[in-house]
């Protein structure tokens, strides 16, 4: 059985991301790894990812509180983390770097044995790995912009990509959660890179979005935006969708996406608090508003 007072769709239904079920996410990494560890992690250019090297079980039991509060799945501490900002921030070698992000793979499969012995009725979850946008290793907050896409070429972004997805894919992930994509150029090639080098691999597609409720962060259409990565690779994208945006925005972005659609796109969302992020404390202010 799942945690006492939690019903888990998972484990109704085995097949439930193929399924009209809702699927529940887990939640906002670095905050409840807060909870875990005394170091600071708003504003380090490794953000939560520092925290596999340094506190490895940190992470463990921060998979098992998601875990514990009923998510059909756990989404690895993989975000920020890449081979070069790894090589420079840990002083490792690119051997070593990519080891590190295949074993944040072997943190949440722990996570989730040790769930299991906790809780041995429960469908086991789901290992997701996490796959943040280019513009998260600039540390200067253009994730939420998309403003590296005016000056970076799509080769770039892909040559940052490809080890870090080889490492999650090697180390076992069921499938990749591509998130918090600012621009149109940018999720095409990650949608056509599935297709063309990872083809037996499923991910989701979430954008990072701006604050009129109907485009991309870097300006696009949001919803023709989507409707064209999905029918890029409908095969492999089990969803598209939004992810850290306030949660006022989130109906004015999907509310008609499947309207006139014989195909319709299965939706994933999973919004912030409604904060906004401040690229000096590089963090997300609490006391900032919805």
């Amino acid at each position: 059985m799942a945690p006492p007072g939690i019903s888990s769709s998972s484990e109704e239904n085995p097949n439930f991301l193929q399924s009209k079920n809702i699927v529940v996410l887990d939640g906002g990494f670095a905050t409840q790894l807060s909870c875990h560890v005394s170091q600071p992690i708003d504003g380090d250019v490794l953000w939560s990812a520092r925290f596999l090297a340094s506190d490895p079980e940190a992470v463990i039991d921060t998979h098992i509180d998601f875990l514990r509060a009923g998510a059909d799945l756990i989404i690895t501490n993989t975000y920020q983390a890449s081979i070069g900002l790894f090589v420079k921030h840990l002083n490792l070698t690119e051997e070593e770097a990519y080891a590190l992000i295949k074993k944040s793979v072997e943190l949440a499969h722990t996570a989730v044995e040790r769930y299991l012995q906790e809780f041995p009725d429960a469908k086991k979850p789901l290992i997701v790995g996490s796959v943040g946008p280019y513009g998260a290793s600039l540390h200067d907050g253009s994730e939420y912009t998309g403003a590296y896409a005016s000056s970076t070429p799509v080769e770039t972004m892909k040559a940052w990509h490809v080890p870090r997805i080889d490492a999650l894919i090697e180390g076992g992930v069921d499938l990749l959660a591509i998130e918090t994509i600012p621009c149109r150029a940018e999720a095409e090639m990650l949608v056509n890179l599935l297709k063309d080098k990872y083809p037996q691999t499923k991910a989701w597609l979430a954008f990072s979005v701006a604050q009129d409720g109907k485009s991309t962060a870097f300006g696009e259409p949001f919803q023709e935006t989507a409707r064209a990565c999905y029918d890029l690779n409908p095969d492999q994208l089990v969803a598209v969708g939004v992810n850290c945006t306030a949660p006022r925005l989130i109906e004015s972005l999907v509310d008609g996406i499947n309207v006139g659609r014989s195909t319709p796109i299965p939706i994933v969302v999973y919004p912030n608090s409604g904060e906004s992020y401040n690229v000096e404390m590089g963090s997300f202010p609490h006391h900032v508003k919805s």
